[in-house]
């Protein structure tokens, strides 16, 4: 009988609970402007409002008030997620936390899912998604530019304070490098999601779930029509989502004036299983999304247009039935 395989070791970050040496602290003054420290006994924070030691922060509770020698009062939390992504170091693009969001809801990533994530990018949604899977799921990143690999590694270690057991990340195309298979998700971050299909396909079990995220509606057309046309997929979802916050001050109740408009479409379809048809659409298209090619004219039509046809042959015409000079100097 084999021996049990030991638990991987967690992550280094402890998310809770006194701050400690190492952690990452925002510190915001009274304007609403946030600073990010990581904090190391011995050293002090500087900004042109005066310093706070970090010793005085190290085993202090979240939510603490300090004052720096310039008597400002800065407040002490540590990053949520969703605040570290939308600051981290970036190579690519990040996907913002309102799309990262419905990415961990609506491709419904669970703890213990298998993911397969191609473009990781700066790592935002990595952390995402590994921190919808847990320790005992798996999330296999596929990144095609060894620099971009390098800052999501980066990101993900710093946010989680070391590697994530859960993770593992190659270097290379998603269509080249894929060996995964029972995949419960897949989630694609790419300028070309339809190249993947056919590796999607073979990689996802009955059932699974692909979630591409694109840019552009022209991008968003054709994933959804080449998921129909592919026959492996049930019919693909698409949709965006827009954030507004609002100000609430008193009897001032009202939208802020900016918003976190489009940044991206999501278009998810599940798997289908092997040998498995579609079901035909029942949605009727609107109308000229699908043009028909022309019918022949019949009846009363067809008379006219032989009509027609037959006064233009009563003169000489050239090649391509215009008429000749000679008729324009007839008279």
């Amino acid at each position: 009988m084999s021996e049990p395989q030991p638990k991987p070791p967690s992550t280094g970050r402890i998310p809770h609970g006194p701050f400690r040496h190492g952690d990452q602290v925002q510190l915001t003054d009274p304007k609403g402007r946030i600073n990010t420290i990581t904090l190391q006994t011995g050293k002090l924070y500087h900004s042109h409002k005066g310093s706070v030691p970090h010793d005085d922060i190290i085993g202090s509770p979240e939510g603490t008030v300090f004052r720096s020698t310039g008597g400002t009062d800065y407040l002490a939390f540590r990053p949520l997620l969703a605040d570290f992504a939308v600051r981290m170091p970036r190579g690519a693009a990040v996907v913002y936390p309102k799309d990262a969001a419905q990415i961990v809801a609506m491709a419904d990533i669970f703890p213990g899912a298998r993911v397969i994530e191609a473009g990781a990018g700066s790592g935002a949604l990595s952390c995402f998604l590994l921190r919808a899977v847990g320790e005992h799921g798996r999330l296999s990143s596929y990144e095609r530019r060894p620099d971009f690999a390098d800052i999501a590694r980066a990101n993900v270690e710093k946010f989680f304070g070391g590697p994530h057991p859960s993770w593992h990340l190659t270097v290379g195309a998603l269509e080249d490098a894929l060996t995964e298979t029972e995949a419960d998700r897949v989630v694609l971050d790419m300028l070309a999601p339809w190249e993947t299909l056919d590796a999607v396909a073979k990689a996802l079990i009955p059932g699974g779930l692909i979630c591409a995220y694109i840019a552009t509606t022209t991008q968003m057309s054709r994933v959804v029509e080449d998921l129909r046309a592919h026959g492996a997929f049930a019919e693909p979802y698409a949709f965006e989502t827009m954030l507004r916050s609002w100000h609430v001050d008193g009897l001032a109740v009202r939208p802020d004036h900016r918003m976190i408009g489009h940044t991206g479409f999501l278009v998810t379809a599940r798997r289908l299983a092997d040998g498995v048809t579609p079901p035909p659409r029942r949605r009727r298209p609107a109308k000229g999304a699908h043009p028909e090619p022309a019918r022949p004219a019949t009846g009363a039509a067809a008379a006219d247009t032989d009509h027609l046809n037959g006064a233009h042959h009563d003169g000489a015409t050239g090649e391509n039935g215009a008429a000749t000079p000679d008729d324009a100097t007839e008279s």
